[in-house]
């Protein structure tokens, strides 16, 4: 087969990505026919992982991007039918063992297997369907588009868009079973778009002076200078902030950096120009009821680069002591996308 040029195969692939990122606007419930299952354990599934063995379509030997140096990435499909649209992950302290959230409010956990640095597979996986306080699946009461998670020890946070809640769950002592408890969060979440609300969850642990603040992003929810809404619910300062919007992009999640910092993961999409992605890490230090906040940009890249509708991050510290990001992207279970999974490190500063 003749190889396209690289403007060729960039065109074709935001014309895929224009009809399949349509999807982001409607909803996706589940089959009628498993809404209201009680399931009593967790599916069991495969997962096939084919690498991504360079990050730039243009130079496959180039590593650094920004301040981050791409470690590998895989591309992950499964036979499972609820299998896609990964809206969020949260990896474990060891590096492999994660637990993610798609938007049609599934549970999907596994565990990363590596050849040195480079992630190569998935094992152990298995998915369910998230459970509310009755033991009924969110999907049956149409709680869908869950698209934030934080975990905060045995707690997992989940942010739902579309209702403008957040629920915990006792994932350390049920596990894929727990049932959602919903908490109170803040009057001004009633007045987010309906598909731009909740987007971004980040719990600040301990030893910073917002430890036990779970910090709340909107997608689209933003202040009168045009500039996304936060909020930080429970620690020792609740309250609302602002993180500055720059050049068109969208809040997709968040989470904290092992030395304390807060990281944004955002996203735009035009149809003449594309998809591009930007992780901003902001000091948390700056982080307080009232402030405008920014932060210096990790990275940026587009379609030259191995990337999809990205909507996932995780940090966590490796053996050597590096501090690893894991990005995961929802395809919105078209076949136009991709469900990725790609890890950097963060270079020496």
């Amino acid at each position: 087969m003749a190889k396209l040029s690289f403007s060729c195969a960039a065109v074709a692939l935001v014309a895929l990505l224009a009809v399949a990122l349509l999807a982001v606007t409607l909803p996706a419930p589940a089959p009628a026919s498993r809404q209201d299952e009680r399931p009593s354990a967790p599916s069991a599934i495969e997962i096939d992982a084919q690498p991504v063995p360079s990050f730039d379509h243009r130079d496959p030997d180039r590593r650094r991007f920004g301040m981050l140096d791409f470690r590998g990435g895989l591309v992950l499909t499964s036979p499972f039918r609820e299998f896609g649209g990964v809206s969020s992950i949260s990896v474990a302290p060891d590096g492999m063992t994660f637990v993610a959230a798609t938007d049609r409010s599934w549970w999907l956990r596994g565990r990363i297997t590596y050849n040195g640095t480079r992630p190569t597979g998935i094992t152990d996986a298995e998915m369910a369907p998230m459970l509310g306080s009755d033991g009924r699946t969110l999907a049956s009461r149409r709680w869908y588009d869950t698209e934030a998670m934080a975990r905060a020890g045995g707690t997992i946070y989940v942010g739902i868009e579309r209702v403008h809640r957040i629920v915990r769950f006792d994932y350390g002592k049920n596990g894929l079973l727990a049932r959602a408890r919903p908490i109170k969060v803040p009057p001004a979440f009633r007045s987010f778009p309906n598909n731009g609300s909740v987007e971004a969850l980040a719990f600040v642990p301990p030893g910073s002076p917002l430890g036990g603040t779970l910090i709340a992003i909107a997608e689209r929810g933003r202040d009168r200078a045009g500039n996304h809404l936060a909020y930080l619910i429970g620690g020792p300062r609740p309250g609302a902030f602002a993180i500055k919007r720059r050049n068109d992009y969208d809040v997709s999640d968040a989470t904290i950096l092992p030395g304390g910092d807060l990281v944004v993961l955002e996203r735009k999409f035009g149809w003449t120009t594309g998809l591009f992605i930007r992780i901003r890490r902001i000091p948390i230090a700056e982080v307080r009821p009232g402030a405008l906040v920014d932060g210096a940009v990790l990275i940026e890249a587009d379609l030259g680069q191995q990337v999809d509708n990205m909507e996932g991050i995780s940090a966590h510290r490796s053996s050597t002591g590096e501090t690893v990001l894991t990005l995961t992207s929802d395809n919105n279970f078209s076949p136009l996308q991709r469900t990725m999974l790609l890890q950097f490190s963060l270079a020496e500063e």
